[in-house]
């Protein structure tokens, strides 16, 4: 089978890549060029796209006696990626670049060209399973047997058809063996950092890359009642869930700290009041995506709203007819925000959750305790 490797220049591609090699693929090392800019992505950033990643990559193929190409894919992050974070923060929205670059770039631009040029399947370092039909397997995406590294919840963003052309061949491995496995191979990158910041922001802040892209937004910090307390001249600098920063000089009545319970662009307002009120008992999603046939109708499952974390049980009630589904979490979930993706897996007994599908978050409702 042909194959793509893409390679990040990170510790992960470098040993999906070999194992792609070892299992007698014929596979082609490609790493995606995202900026044209180069110091928008500086060398020895903590993102994974720069010219110190580029040049990783090809260190790693010319070990493994595989070809090796740089794909131009700027235009298409810049209009995909960041035009769709900016945007997203300019109604309201808490957007995950990340989760966007796997769905739009990593895997269908990717994908697109590759099988235009003969390719068969895309293989990368993230953490997950798959195991094709083809080989004896159920088709399923699943989650990684390293809990602390698994990554299906950025893939449950993908389509059926992209997910039936990927490999992860890391998924079944903790990332210590696969450290040692790359020391073991011979590859400088066995010891190199993971990747935790976004890409195009390599100082990490977010706040400084929104002001010089789409400058400031004036408004107001108001209690939940609609009672202001102070000004701002940045409605783009918080985020659901925030305390920190705030600067309010009013305590609450009860004493207690306050919370970003809401932001509102189109009325400038950021809403502040009580951690409870954090509290989300129901997720509305739309962008809706399927990778098990029990994604129809209604369903038990658990719902996870970050990439590391913010899991529970919920009933999901799935309507493809509107590209909506409502879950009604069993338990409450703190500052979850619209923008981020709602992941839904079928638990295992084994700890290998299969994905059901996935939406986009479009609003959230208050969790109300029982009291009967």
């Amino acid at each position: 089978m042909r194959v793509l490797a893409a390679m990040s220049g990170g510790v992960d591609s470098a040993v999906a890549a070999a194992r792609a090699v070892a299992a007698g693929h014929e596979v082609t090392g490609i790493h995606l060029a995202l900026s044209k800019d180069p110091q928008a992505v500086r060398e020895s950033s903590r993102g994974c796209c720069s010219i110190e990643d580029s040049a990783d990559a090809r260190r790693v193929c010319d070990k493994l006696g595989i070809p090796f190409y740089v794909w131009d894919f700027s235009d298409r992050f810049a209009s995909e990626v960041i035009d769709d974070f900016v945007a997203s923060y300019q109604i309201g929205q808490t957007p995950n670049p990340c989760l966007r670059c796997n769905e739009k770039i990593k895997f269908r631009a990717l994908l697109q060209r590759g099988v235009a040029l003969g390719f068969d399947a895309v293989a990368t370092g993230h953490y997950a399973r798959l195991t094709h039909v083809a080989d004896g397997g159920d088709g399923y995406l699943r989650r990684a047997v390293d809990p602390l590294k698994d990554q299906s919840y950025v893939l449950g963003v993908l389509s059926e058809a992209e997910i039936s052309r990927c490999m992860f061949p890391v998924g079944d491995t903790v990332k210590p063996e696969i450290r040692q496995e790359a020391a073991d191979l011979g590859f400088s990158v066995a010891k190199k950092p993971d990747s935790y910041d976004i890409c195009f922001i390599p100082d990490g802040d977010t706040k400084g890359f929104l002001n010089r892209t789409i400058g400031t937004q004036p408004g107001e910090i108001v209690d939940e009642a609609g009672n202001r307390l102070k000004t701002t001249d940045d409605m783009f600098g918080f985020t659901i869930g925030q305390r920190k920063g705030l600067d309010l000089r009013q305590p609450a009545a009860d004493g207690k700290p306050r919370y970003v319970t809401g932001i509102h662009p189109a009325r400038k307002q950021v809403v502040v009041g009580p951690r409870g009120h954090l509290s989300v008992g129901t997720i509305v999603a739309d962008r809706l995506k399927k990778l098990h046939p029990d994604m129809a109708g209604e369903v038990d499952c658990q719902v996870q709203v970050r990439a590391h974390g913010g899991i529970t049980d919920c009933t999901a009630r799935i309507d493809w007819d509107t590209d909506t589904m409502e879950l009604q979490l069993h338990e409450p979930l703190l500052g979850v925000a619209p923008g981020q993706a709602a992941v839904l897996y079928a638990p295992q007994p084994d700890g290998a959750d299969i994905v059901l599908g996935s939406g986009t978050i479009t609003a959230t409702r208050r969790f109300l305790q029982n009291t009967d």
